[in-house]
């Protein structure tokens, strides 16, 4: 791909920080989207909650990618942070496919890439889902449909736009395995709840990898699993983290003890969803790091 120069909201992340390093390592020229007072060229103001973006900054990028969000992990989910969680995602990406549309066709960007997650499918326990499979029930699934829905405004403008469904993605910098690492290197790690749920995981370098995919290949909309092609349980990927990691993986988190600390949270942790990447790999894209092992050894 040709230098280009993409627009990057939630640069500051762990998705969209890696992403931008590697887009920058490559030449292309990254606009960052901030909330604060832009202090350099190449940053852009918005106010993802309070809907507003300075429009003109996206103009003449050739695509824009939505990344930002408060953190669905962060915290207990209090009514007051579900609403959060909301408008940082709904009414953020609202905003930025509102300011798109808003372009002159010459300067609009050729591809609009929004975040999303597997949470779109809810519960799928044994069940193997691909992005064929309707959305599920509950908090999760409701905001991820909300969430993609939100983009109406750059579809209907003619931009190609591109959900990104990320599974957990694997790395020691952030995310729910941020966390995971420094138990299991401590050997504390073990199962959570019985072990059986089906966690669908994804390499940073790889997740990475699909992103800059999806916007460089002309002709792909709609959703994408961004998941290694092998989901595997908790209790599997616990396994992998101790032989990795050369730590016993003896405890375990009983799901009551998980529902009483976090809440409405637990759910997401010890529900199952086995996601497969077909849309991913049919239009050619290749794992790095397909396997847990290779996830976990990349990470470290």
């Amino acid at each position: 791909m040709e230098p280009s120069r993409i627009a990057v909201a939630g640069a500051s992340g762990l998705i969209g920080g890696a992403l931008a390093r590697s887009l920058t390592a490559d030449g292309h020229e990254v606009v960052r989207l901030v909330r604060r007072t832009p202090r350099a060229a190449d940053e852009v103001r918005w106010d993802p909650e309070g809907g507003r973006v300075d429009a003109a900054g996206l103009a003449g990028c050739d695509a824009v990618v939505n990344l930002a969000g408060a953190g669905v992990g962060n915290r207990r989910w209090t009514d007051a942070y579900k609403q959060r969680i909301r408008a940082s995602r709904v009414d953020g990406t609202a905003a930025l496919a509102r300011a798109v549309a808003s372009l002159d066709e010459k300067d609009r960007p050729r591809v609009f890439v929004n975040g999303s997650a597997i949470g779109y499918y809810g519960e799928t326990g044994d069940r193997v889902v691909d992005e064929s499979a309707p959305a599920g029930t509950g908090f999760l699934p409701e905001l991820c449909v909300e969430w993609e829905a939100a983009t109406a405004p750059a579809q209907e403008a003619g931009v190609r736009t591109v959900f990104t469904r990320t599974g957990l993605v694997v790395s020691r910098k952030g995310g729910a395995w941020g966390r995971l690492f420094p138990l299991f290197q401590a050997g504390l790690g073990g199962r959570m709840g019985d072990g059986r749920q089906y966690w669908s995981f994804v390499a940073l370098h790889d997740e990475v990898a699909a992103i800059r995919h999806l916007i460089d290949t002309d002709g792909l909309s709609g959703p994408f699993n961004i998941t290694a092609p092998n989901p595997l349980t908790n209790g599997e990927i616990t396994g992998a983290m101790g032989r990795v990691l050369h730590r016993p993986t003896l405890f375990t988190v009983p799901a009551p003890v998980l529902r009483t600390v976090l809440g409405e949270m637990a759910g997401d942790v010890l529900g199952s969803a086995r996601v497969l990447p077909t849309r991913l790999l049919e239009s050619g894209f290749r794992f790095a790091f397909p396997d847990i092992e290779g996830a976990i050894r990349a990470a470290l």
